[in-house]
């Protein structure tokens, strides 16, 4: 009996996987995301006749492509019963079926990390062959159950310990797990591990099926931490059902047109590497280097519907991130322009630099001046398991929120003739450098740490714990 074969394609910075499942001329596409041109590569060279499309939830970390994928294909499309619908498509819930050519498919309620999530389950001959988990069973983890709302959170937390359970009891142990989050995603409730595994496997290796249910859910609910802000629009946008995207580039927009953006309150992010918007920028501009996790903290700061203009070093850069951008619902930038600061400011008065640094260079400024002001853009989870001794702990989702607070720092410190620098860290400089822009755009004078957090102990800096309520978000009020 020859198995099916499973295409995964890849969404790294959103840490999901899609997939299109073939076999003996049809073929199943699983969870797309909105950029359906990858399911049309994966099929190319391929005879297989797609017949469904399916959604194993309606996701919260991104727009779904699955509605328009299935309209061009002429397939059925196959969502979880339980939601308020804007289109038509066949609504499925436990025990339901549905071939696809030799392929037979089982509908499995597995509650946890939304309360009318699925999974699906393929069989050859009787036999299972896979199981498409999406955010349920994960690899060494499960979904996190807090998406939804506080009030619902525990009680998701124990469907979700139930639902693994049952995964594990009903589908055959060498049957594939391939689940849509766990690599990377937010909506992991705690990290991963590895990249493919098996039922079996998972039964003697995944804490909710390991632990006894009080225990789980315990430690569930103590490990969870922020999430995406961008998330709370994504389940509407799926539910409504999103239409094709255009991934034509925006209008060029000069440098007399990127000040007056700049000026009217609206982003205009620089892609470039970090350390060369560090070196020089276009002033009120933001970096997001497009080589680390962008699109995701673009996604988590930004005032929603804000218009945002991209610069990169080349189309490819700018036209990589606009794909990303649709993934979360942002459809259209509102221009680019592809060069450099000098191509991007009218003069030299348009220009900016912010200074760079290591862990050993603020230690040697710490014993210079023990009153430095330092912040810390880590999460929680992060800060609490080691952090250096006096610094303030502003996660970066929460600094557009108190940027005018930590402005207060620094000019207190001025007024009181003290260095009103702020030195921003976090775990590798990419998040320290978002932080540093924003706070730069503020009137803030900054020196980013550009640097992994693993060398702070190596230079003789005091690291600490600390699990304290105020951890949890009041630590920078004071």
């Amino acid at each position: 009996m020859t198995r099916p074969e499973i295409v995964i394609i890849d969404t790294p910075d959103l840490g999901d996987r899609s997939y299109v499942v073939g076999h003996e001329g049809t073929a199943v596409v699983v969870d797309p995301q909105r950029d359906i041109d990858r399911v049309y590569a994966a099929l190319a060279g391929r005879s297989w006749t797609v017949t469904h499309v399916i959604e194993t939830h309606v996701h919260n970390d991104y727009v779904s492509g699955g509605l328009v994928l299935a309209e061009e294909l002429g397939a059925t499309y196959v969502v979880p019963v339980g939601h308020d619908y804007q289109f038509d498509a066949t609504q499925m819930s436990d025990g339901d079926t549905f071939t696809s050519g030799a392929m037979a498919w089982r509908v499995m309620h597995t509650p946890g990390h939304t309360p009318h999530h699925v999974s699906y389950a393929v069989a050859l001959d009787g036999k299972d062959q896979a199981v498409f988990t999406g955010g349920s069973l994960l690899f060494g983890s499960v979904g996190r159950p807090d998406l939804i709302g506080p009030d619902a959170t525990e009680g998701l937390a124990h469907a979700q310990w139930h639902s693994v359970r049952k995964l594990v009891a009903d589908v055959d142990a060498d049957a594939a797990v391939m689940p849509t989050h766990g690599f990377g995603s937010f909506c992991s409730a705690t990290a991963t591990v590895g990249l493919e595994s098996t039922v079996g496997h998972q039964a003697q290796t995944n804490p909710a099926a390991m632990l006894d249910e009080t225990e789980f859910v315990t430690e569930l609910l103590e490990g969870l931490d922020a999430f995406p802000a961008y998330y709370k629009h994504m389940g509407p946008a799926n539910e409504a059902g999103a239409r094709p995207i255009d991934l034509s580039p925006a209008p060029v927009a000069d440098a007399e047109e990127l000040r007056k953006r700049i000026e009217a309150g609206e982003w205009v992010v620089d892609l470039r590497a970090r350390k060369l918007w560090a070196a020089e920028h276009l002033a009120g501009s933001l970096s997001f280097d497009a080589e680390g996790n962008a699109i995701t903290y673009l996604g988590w700061l930004i005032p929603w519907g804000t218009p945002i203009t991209l610069l990169g070093a080349t189309q490819e850069q700018i036209s990589d991130f606009q794909r990303s951008l649709v993934r979360i619902g942002i459809d259209r930038p509102a221009g680019q322009n592809v060069g450099d600061p000098s191509s991007w400011a009218r003069g030299p008065h348009d220009l900016g630099t912010v200074t760079r640094a290591d862990f050993p260079e603020l230690a040697k400024a710490l014993d210079k001046d023990s009153e430095l002001i330092m912040v810390d853009a880590r999460r929680k989870t992060e800060w609490q398991e080691g952090h250096v001794a006096g610094a303030r702990h502003v996660p970066l989702h929460d600094l557009p929120a108190h940027i005018g607070q930590v402005k207060a720092w620094s000019d207190a410190a001025k007024h009181a003739g003290a260095d009103p620098t702020v030195w921003v860290s976090c775990g590798s400089g990419f998040r320290a450098m978002v932080a540093g822009s924003l706070l730069a755009r503020a009137g803030v004078p900054v020196v980013v740490v550009d640097d992994q957090f693993s060398a702070a102990a190596a230079t003789g800096l005091s690291i600490v714990r600390d699990q304290h309520a105020a951890m949890l978000g009041a630590a920078y009020m004071d």
